[in-house]
């Protein structure tokens, strides 16, 4: 069953603006809701125990290409928050555009990482998963109904390596040096995630960039202060808006020595950051970062970045 809803004129113009021939791809795929999807937690089960439980009770499992522990649900039940094996923390509902940020964080079971924007722990809790519960990371979230939500979904997965702070993201900066990886997954207009949201089509006001773009060069910069030298910084966005992605690593190329690397991961379908945009002109390394298009895996919308400190 598609959506029936109108997407704004401005959104289509900016839209041909940035995919050309292939807008109207994106626009169709904008009217078809998002497929249900999940990440094994491999705290609590393995990959083979989960899928054999689930199809014994008739779930039909479809693997995410460029992420082992992600699975869309082809057929099964309708609210996946409502069932034994989610309640036991067993899997964590993601899609799996939302998989990749750490996917790209080059994690080890030894470092320190910080998740300066972590609510509601999807993300935090993938990090967990992937260094094996081990080392340190920092979860840190600045609303208190933000933290609650997080602390729930952190302890149900059993996430034991985790420190829960809140604080502004932006205090971050004092801990210099402090990280081996940080991953800053940006508050942002959200415009990425019409699929799972048809009312941000509605929401949806190129207004709202220039705020959020000054709150992200904040914690951007707050993040990369924090991190190492040697360091990998990953920062992210649910949203499409180049004012908010890579106007925002453009501002942290210009203000340090950050270089941006190369992200590559095996079955992912991805297009380059843009290095030109309505008269402004980036840094050429941008091209380096990656945006997720809907049409592209059958996910939300994405951008990511990844960033190493010299």
């Amino acid at each position: 069953m598609k959506y029936n809803m109108e997407l704004k004129r401005e959104f289509k113009e900016r839209s041909r603006e940035l995919l050309g021939s292939e807008a109207e791809d994106y626009f169709q795929i904008l009217r078809e809701p998002l497929t249900n999807a999940l990440r094994i937690n491999t705290l609590k089960i393995t990959i083979n125990a989960l899928k054999k439980r689930l199809k014994n009770k008739d779930w039909e499992l479809k693997p995410v290409p460029f992420c082992k522990q992600g699975y869309w649900v082809e057929s099964g039940p309708m609210k996946l928050g409502s069932t034994l094996e989610h309640f036991l923390g067993y899997y964590y509902i993601q899609d799996p555009a939302s998989m990749i940020p750490p996917l790209t964080m080059d994690l080890r079971e030894e470092q320190k990482v910080l998740d300066i924007a972590a609510s509601p722990g999807s993300k935090t809790g993938q990090i967990v998963s992937i260094m094996n519960d081990e080392g340190l990371i920092i979860a840190n979230d600045v609303r208190i109904d933000r933290v609650s939500i997080l602390k729930i979904n952190l302890q149900r997965i059993g996430a034991r390596s985790v420190v829960i702070t809140r604080r502004n993201g932006m205090n971050y900066k004092k801990m210099t040096g402090f990280f081996d990886r940080v991953l800053v997954d940006a508050p942002c207009s959200g415009e990425g995630v019409i699929r799972k949201n048809p009312y941000a089509a509605v929401q949806w006001n190129p207004n709202s960039f220039p705020k959020f773009s000054r709150v992200q060069k904040k914690l951007i910069k707050a993040g990369y202060q924090a991190l190492k030298p040697g360091g990998l910084l990953v920062y992210s966005t649910c949203s499409l808006a180049p004012e908010e992605n890579e106007e925002v690593i453009d501002y942290l190329l210009k203000n340090s020595d950050a270089e941006v690397e190369q992200i590559k991961i095996k079955g992912l379908k991805s297009k380059p950051g843009v290095t030109e945009w309505q008269g402004e002109k980036y840094h050429k390394e941008i091209n380096k970062c990656i945006r997720v298009y809907p049409q592209d895996n059958n996910t939300e919308g994405f951008f990511v970045c990844k960033v190493r400190k010299r």
